[in-house]
């Protein structure tokens, strides 16, 4: 904290020694931003130079006292602002002012299919992360979901691309308002957490540009990202942090990317790759980016004293070293040195609601059988609700992004909440799991210890089922290792702790039974047609059992659908049934662009729960649907419309999806691929007109031979589903 005091100290004297004289350019906030930063680079010395782009601590750089330039502080996300830990330790700092909003993790986010939530839940957690002086947020997360084993999906947005893509641009606009930069992460190819920081990726060029970097370039070239975080694995040999081909090549090569490539905490492992390949700002050396780390180790990273010794010597060159200043300059005058950045707000009732509101538009009604949700209050007299994940506390745990929230409502006592007086809940844990609530020194939460046997659990909550008018199980997983969670992958896809034995006892006991699977990540369900009703309730942050409460009764109208394909078993997801998951020293993705639903609609599989899916309490019809060109040139837009009335007796909204078929390629394509969606609200009775544009872009592939984006002239068909597997209609148009 003294450290913390004297450069600050030392930056306001300096910045007043600096205003006294004559303006520099650098201060002056009216000239273009290009003149600022090379005023600035030309003022520093070599040292300062070298300073500003190696961390000093375990979250921050040091900036440029003597020109009144502050530090760079950044922030683990991307659900939270991450609670302060001590200068150069993981250990909690102690606060007690740094309990946050927790928000939905990503999943879920990206299970609303609505850009709007994306820039709520962007503009909200910017401003708690400006609000704490953090010029970076670690966050968002964007690596494609490609098998429900990777104990990190949970942090990202799914299995398509395009969908990934259009709801990341949102969230990175809305947090930068704030004067503070998203990082998004990690670029790219990690898909797994076994072997993650020594694991290499062998994938095709096609994949690579259809697949794995659409959302990363979206991010980019659509959001205006300032800066993106490397990832640990490999590719073509290279460490992810300091890549040729991903950094230089593609990000600022291909894509323009201005920004500032930060490593992860951990990446950054040789010499002199750090130095040519396009990494700008050292953060965690010699740590695992989670617990472990040598202790004052920053002027002995890899572009601190040593990248300065190699300039000294004259084994390399400053230009690269002024390439990574200018870069963390331009960062450093769009966030800490505006003048007109806005002062934030942390853990804000308003931003509680914006949490829940997310929330309640992800939460996804799976299965509904005999219109068994929501829950008829007026005829309920009991409700028995069952499962450790109704009591356990899912802010903390799950790695980096563990947070220390200011309050957590669980399931029990949202339903609780909102039951009141009208019903009589009854509560048995049926399992037990993990008894913990403490990450990294936060303790949050109940202690769940119990001795009892699982026999015992078992025959409390069966019994208890029987009582009751209808059951709520509240399972899946947690964050604990080997599940959702940092650092591993999950062992097996079937759900932990014997669940599926409770399950089906609660089935038997009770044909009125509601499965709310809390997790980041499809389970399998072999249960499946026991249970009538099933709710995807994911780690929806501190409004958890409000939101999920509200759904369940029907005061919310669920409208969420899923961004990942559930299989019904392992074998038919594609990284296991053609490609490798997770590998050894390699990792081979063999399934190439067929990933998620592009493979399911190949090999013909029905899955459990398809790409796209989610469930109403009204119903929705589509009319036929219409184009505006049936014969478009490659520079021409096309639209698509097709009109979507609720035909139910309550308000909702309806995800009309729009996905695009080439009838005849030169190169295998997939089936369909997601190209557009729009979310639309409609009352009772009302019908809307729901229009669709797309360009060259949706109909192109990633030709590897020319290393080039084809549009192929032809035929194509438009299709309109309400999943990707609930198709309504289509219609055929032509690529002149």
């Amino acid at each position: 904290m003294l450290k913390k005091c004297i450069a600050v100290a030392a930056i306001f004297f300096a910045a007043a020694a600096v205003n006294a004289q004559e303006k520099p350019v650098y201060l002056d906030d009216s000239k273009p931003l290009n003149l600022r930063v090379e005023d600035a680079l030309q003022r520093m010395t070599l040292e300062e130079k070298i300073a500003f782009i190696h961390a000093q601590s375990k979250f921050s750089a040091p900036g440029v006292p003597r020109l009144g330039i502050p530090e760079v502080w950044t922030t683990d996300g991307p659900h939270g602002i991450r609670p302060e830990v001590k200068w150069d330790e993981w250990d909690q700092a102690g606060w007690t002012n740094d309990r946050c909003t927790a928000f939905p993790a990503l999943t879920c986010l990206a299970a609303t299919w609505n850009k709007d939530m994306s820039s709520l839940y962007g503009k909200s957690i910017g401003e708690e992360a400006r609000f704490r002086n953090k010029n970076i947020l670690l966050g968002p997360g964007v690596n494609i979901y490609r098998s429900p084993l990777n104990g990190r999906n949970f942090e990202y947005m799914g299995e398509d691309p395009f969908l990934a893509g259009q709801m990341v641009v949102p969230y990175i606009k809305g947090v930068q308002s704030n004067g503070v930069a998203a990082c998004v992460k990690h670029f790219a190819l990690n898909n797994q957490e076994t072997n993650r920081n020594t694991v290499n990726v062998v994938v095709d060029d096609r994949a690579l540009y259809e697949i794995y970097l659409p959302a990363f370039k979206a991010a980019v070239q659509q959001g205006g990202a300032w800066s993106i975080m490397g990832s640990y694995n490999k590719y073509k040999g290279q460490q992810n942090c300091h890549n040729q081909y991903l950094l230089n090549d593609i990000l600022k090569g291909e894509w323009g990317f201005e920004g500032v490539v930060v490593s992860d905490w951990g990446g950054v492992h040789d010499g002199m790759q750090p130095i040519f390949n396009g990494l700008d700002l050292e953060f965690g050396t010699w740590t695992d980016g989670l617990n472990t780390g040598n202790t004052n180790a920053y002027d002995n990273y890899y572009l601190a004293k040593p990248y300065l010794d190699k300039i000294k010597s004259g084994k390399v060159g400053t230009k690269e070293l002024d390439d990574k200043v200018r870069r963390v300059l331009r960062l450093c005058f769009l966030t800490t040195l505006d003048r007109n950045r806005p002062y934030g707000s942390f853990a804000t009732p308003e931003h509680a609601l914006a949490g829940r509101k997310i929330a309640e538009e992800g939460i996804v009604l799976l299965q509904n059988n005999n219109n068994l949700l929501p829950i008829d209050l007026n005829k309920t007299k009991r409700i028995a609700v069952i499962g450790e994940n109704a009591i356990k506390a899912m802010t903390v745990g799950g790695g980096s992004s563990s947070l220390k929230a200011n309050y957590e409502v669980s399931p029990l006592d949202g339903i609780k909440n909102i039951v009141g007086n009208k019903a009589e809940v009854v509560y048995a844990r049926g399992y037990v799991g993990d008894p913990n609530s403490n990450y990294n020194g936060v303790v949050f939460g109940a202690d769940l210890t119990e001795k009892r046997p699982a026999e015992e659990l078992l025959a409390e909550a069966v019994k208890l089922a029987k009582s009751a008018d209808i059951v709520i199980f509240v399972g899946g997983l947690n964050k604990s290792p080997y599940q959702d969670d940092e650092g591993y992958d999950r062992k097996e896809y079937a759900l932990p702790y014997n669940q599926d034995k409770v399950v089906s006892e609660l089935a038997k006991a009770n044909k009125n039974l509601v499965f709310v699977n809390i997790s980041g990540n499809a389970v399998a369900m072999p249960w499946v047609k026991q249970v009538p009703a099933i709710v995807q309730g994911w780690y929806l942050g501190t409004e958890t059992g409000n939101a999920l409460a509200r759904v369940l009764v029907g005061d919310v109208n669920p409208s969420g659908k899923l961004p990942f394909t559930f299989p019904v078993s392992l074998a038919d997801n594609p990284a296991k049934a053609v490609g490798e998951f997770p590998g050894g020293d390699e990792v081979h993705y063999t399934e190439g662009i067929f990933v998620g639903y592009r493979y399911a609609d190949k090999q013909n599989i029905k899955p459990l729960f398809p790409f796209g899916h989610g469930l109403s309490y009204t119903s929705f019809s589509y009319g036929k649907v219409s184009v505006d060109k049936s014969k478009v040139n490659a520079d021409d837009k096309v639209t698509f419309s097709v009109k979507v009335k609720n035909t139910g007796k309550r308000d909702g909204a309806e995800i009309v999806q729009l996905y695009i078929s080439d009838l005849k390629s030169s190169l295998t394509r997939p089936v369909k691929e997601l190209k557009g969606f729009e979310k639309v609200y409609l009352k009772a009775g009302e019908e809307k007109t729901v229009s669709i544009t797309v360009d060259k872009e949706a109909l192109s592939y990633f030709d590897d031979k020319k290393h080039a984006w084809v549009a192929e002239p032809g035929d194509f068909e438009a299709i309109i589903g309400a999943s990707s597997a609930d198709v309504k209609n289509k219609v055929k148009f032509t690529l002149k």
